[in-house]
């Protein structure tokens, strides 16, 4: 596998619809090694996923990986605290950007980039209901457009 090859792996597709992603960013993750083999085979799910900063780490909570089938007694716990790996001034900006009111740290999509395992970890801030549907209804008046087109040009 090339190094610019990534594999996504788990996708939260609806922090896409409850956040307005604002940044993001790539983060390592500090993994066992029956979490890898288990992550590798797509046993992950992210919804309940998000990112706290805790003495000048980062760190992911809510990221359920299933334990590894083939695994002995010293398989992992499924809902583990992970740390994520960032440099200390991504660490800083993050931590800055998150003592803002109303701004969070979310998870959008866990891959492998060569043989490592990376987190997409967006700075996000909640929408309110309205703001759902506006997204929903625009995208509904897009596809609609798109069909249009679509019809007339056949």
């Amino acid at each position: 596998m090339a190094d610019s090859e990534q594999r996504v792996v788990v996708s939260n597709r609806k922090a896409r619809h409850e956040y307005e992603i604002l940044e993001t960013v790539e983060a390592g993750i500090a993994l066992k090694g029956t979490e890898v083999k288990s992550l590798r085979s797509g046993n992950a799910n992210l919804q309940d996923g998000y990112a706290v900063i805790k003495k000048g780490e980062v760190w992911l909570l809510g990221l359920h990986i299933s334990p590894y089938e083939q695994g002995n007694i010293n398989n992992h716990e499924p809902k583990r605290d992970r740390r994520l790996l960032l440099q200390k001034k991504q660490i800083r900006r993050l931590f800055g950007r998150v003592a803002e009111k109303g701004l969070t740290l979310v998870p959008l999509s866990v891959y492998f980039k060569g043989p490592y395992a990376k987190i997409e970890l967006a700075l996000a801030r909640g929408k309110k209901t309205f703001d759902k549907r506006e997204a929903v209804a625009k995208r509904d008046a897009q596809r609609e457009v798109a069909k249009r087109l679509k019809r007339s040009s056949s």
